[in-house]
């Protein structure tokens, strides 16, 4: 856990407008070279709070970058004014490119999307049905790079 922390302790932050944050079952995880923790937000009186704010808070929580913060899966409890989610802070960039689906990196802003064509996704889905066998990787790998360029 973190240095000088009792378990049981979970840390609470205060936002402007009464917002509470909370984290919880926390956990370091070495071999994905990151911290992972659940985060309960206390936001009464507010639909909810975006997770641009929550990542810079939490992760001032932790003494750690907020581009390295990434918060996803949060649900707003029946009724409102209480939010779950998890939050993973990375220790270094390299660490956030290689582990990170590729979706929430577009979404930190860290890479961009690649515009691709409805019907040019269809082809190349159906260039590799045709083709039975052991065939079939190397056709679907030609396709992909056909689609790519």
């Amino acid at each position: 856990c973190i240095p000088g922390c009792p378990l049981s302790i979970s840390y609470i932050a205060k936002m402007s407008d009464a917002v509470v944050i909370k984290t919880r079952k926390f956990k370091r995880n070495p071999l994905l070279s990151r911290r992972q923790m659940i985060v309960d937000v206390i936001h009464p009186g507010r639909p909810n709070v975006p997770k641009d704010e929550l990542s810079e808070v939490v992760g001032g929580m932790h003494k750690a970058d907020a581009k390295l913060t990434v918060m996803f899966g949060f649900k707003t409890k029946y009724g409102g004014g209480k939010s779950t989610g998890f939050c993973l802070i990375y220790d270094n960039e390299d660490a956030f490119r290689k582990f990170e689906p590729k979706h929430r990196l577009v979404r930190k802003g860290i890479e961009t999307r690649a515009e691709k064509s409805r019907k040019a996704i269809k082809e190349a889905k159906n260039k590799g049905l045709k083709i039975r066998g052991t065939g079939a990787r190397i056709a679907k790998h030609k396709a992909k790079r056909a689609q790519d360029s």
